[in-house]
């Protein structure tokens, strides 16, 4: 049995925490609770309520989020609701029990186009991953069941999983209008099938593999760095993230050197190798950081292309 432990995230609401665990509590189904008789399927959902402080529990994927009355801070609690999630699942007792067999749950993919054209978007009806995850090759893919049954297709090159969607980037040896329809229903019923999108070793292996950014945080990743590196990270989550995230891509802070003020970056997804992502770099974010940050960037460059 996996020995558990808990990454604590806030979010943009502050009475709400997110517990984020190194395994999946569930996969198809995500679950609400408003009260203790709702959290009857969820013995650990029953326990969080004992906590007078605690509104709703939600769980979902690798994560449980809590909302907190405003009876107490976070910052005085959170360890110790932390540490009560870490026991119970060290316990070995079930998350969610189920009564009733699982029902198949109807999946929708619809594909999306991106500014780059050997990119497409397959955006589901559900969650799919927290976090970002990049897998440039089948080997990268060993801990992603459905990026490996991707890279079984001849004409995917690089597979970029996200929130509820997948970009798969082809070679030119087909077309998109060629391939999109059969890509789109293969997703489809991977997902509706039940089978995992991610295993639990690539959570596990969150620290030490380059496939997966920011340690699924962004407050992970600023831990470390200057003042005006955190204003710089601050504005790509806030204003470039959700953007570029639209396309089927994702963008993160690499470096920032002093001397030559110049911002390095590195772009995933459908950002990686995109014609236009030169005139994104320069004419939109490296304009904003100018603008935002005045007299304190001179340029931005992508680490990767």
């Amino acid at each position: 049995m996996p020995q558990f432990n808990i990454e604590i995230s806030e979010t943009n609401n502050q009475n709400i925490v997110k517990f984020i665990v190194n395994s999946f509590l569930t996969r198809a189904t995500s679950y609400e609770f408003k009260n203790i008789d709702e959290a009857k399927p969820s013995p650990l959902a029953q326990q969080l309520f004992y906590l007078p402080f605690v509104k709703t529990v939600f769980i979902s994927q690798n994560f449980i989020a809590i909302e907190k009355y405003n009876i107490v801070a976070w910052k005085d609690v959170q360890e110790e609701v932390a540490e009560s999630i870490v026991t119970y699942l060290n316990t070995g007792k079930a998350v969610i029990t189920e009564t009733d067999a699982p029902k198949k749950v109807p999946v929708s993919i619809y594909a999306e186009s991106t500014p780059n054209p050997t990119v497409m978007k397959f955006v589901a009806n559900k969650p799919l991953a927290t976090g970002t995850f990049e897998f440039k090759n089948i080997d990268d893919a060993v801990h992603s069941p459905l990026a490996k049954a991707l890279f079984s297709f001849p004409f995917v090159k690089e597979v970029f999983i996200s929130a509820n969607y997948v970009s798969v980037m082809k070679y030119n040896v087909a077309e998109w209008q060629e391939i999109s329809m059969e890509i789109r229903e293969f997703i489809r019923k991977f997902i509706e099938d039940g089978k995992p999108v991610l295993n639990d070793e690539i959570l596990n292996a969150t620290n030490a593999s380059k496939n997966i950014s920011e340690a699924n945080t962004p407050e992970a990743v600023v831990k470390n760095h200057t003042a005006l590196e955190k204003e710089i990270i601050s504005i790509l989550d806030e204003y470039v993230k959700p953007a570029v995230a639209s396309d089927g891509g994702h963008i993160l802070f690499d470096s920032f050197n002093v001397e030559t003020k110049t911002v390095k970056v590195i772009l995933q997804g459908a950002c990686s190798g995109c014609p236009s992502s030169t005139i994104t770099l320069k004419n939109g974010i490296e304009t904003m950081l100018k603008e935002m940050l005045q007299g304190q960037i001179n340029s931005v460059e992508a680490v990767n292309g």
